[in-house]
């Protein structure tokens, strides 16, 4: 039998090369995975690192690297895992808005529990080749084609480009609220005033100011509705594509 070649030009990415058998019954890919979330959750992805991994898991960098060859695959993994957690309902309703509505707030939720997810999306490589995020994108296509978009992902990326932009610009806000020490209510009380003295000269921005302040006292709330204005603002656009909308 011929020698197998290796391939000179391999896909870098995780899901595209072998798994490897562990070198050790407590060290297992599955398990590296989840103490990186953790680390990420908790302190985000700057903190992270192979040796840091590795010291939490009281394992060495080269066991590590029997499992994820490099803090590009191990991000991967961290992704396709968390994506396990984004709900999409079922295709085939009558309110495909609706539907598409619980998916994208599913999304965010996912997102605003683990603020690192929005910003790595677009830099895990071919994350996509994940079995979760795979499946997630094939749920979002089979509702946009049961609602009767004949192209289903020209539809889907305005929705999860707006998605992933809000999310990303919410998650650093909040990062920075949990940096004070301050709940957010408090945060805001105190830059506030230092924000509106800026925007004076500025009427548009002086006014835009002035109502967040008056709404400052529930900020979940104003988060969440900016969130679905902006979705609903989408999803009129893409409502007009739709066959006899016009």
């Amino acid at each position: 039998m011929a020698a197998r070649t290796k391939n000179p030009h391999p896909v870098p990415s995780v899901w595209a090369r072998e798994r490897r058998e562990p070198d050790q019954p407590t060290l297992s890919r599955d398990s590296i995975v989840r103490e990186a979330i953790a680390m990420l959750d908790a302190d985000g992805i700057e903190a992270l690192s192979m040796r840091k991994l590795g010291a939490r898991l009281n394992a060495g960098a080269t066991s590590l690297y029997r499992h994820v060859a490099t803090k590009d695959e191990l991000m991967e993994l961290a992704v396709d895992e968390v994506a396990a957690e984004i709900h999409v309902p079922s295709a085939g309703g009558a309110d495909w808005r609706a539907a598409v509505t619980g998916a994208a707030s599913s999304f965010r939720a996912t997102a605003l529990r683990h603020p690192w997810l929005s910003s790595v999306l677009g830099q895990a490589g071919l994350a996509y080749l994940g079995p979760n995020l795979m499946a997630f994108a094939e749920r979002l296509a089979a509702l946009f084609t049961a609602a009767g978009f004949g192209e289903p992902g020209r539809a889907i990326e305005p929705v999860l480009s707006y998605v992933i932009g809000v999310s990303t610009t919410e998650a650093a806000w909040l990062t920075t609220v949990a940096r004070s020490g301050e709940t957010e209510v408090d945060f805001i009380a105190r830059l506030m005033p230092a924000a509106q003295q800026a925007a004076a000269p500025y009427a548009h921005l002086a006014e835009d100011y002035a109502t967040s302040a008056a709404d400052a006292t529930d900020p979940v709330a104003l988060r969440e509705d900016k969130f679905t204005y902006g979705l609903e603002v989408v999803l009129d656009g893409l409502a007009l594509r739709l066959p006899g909308a016009r």
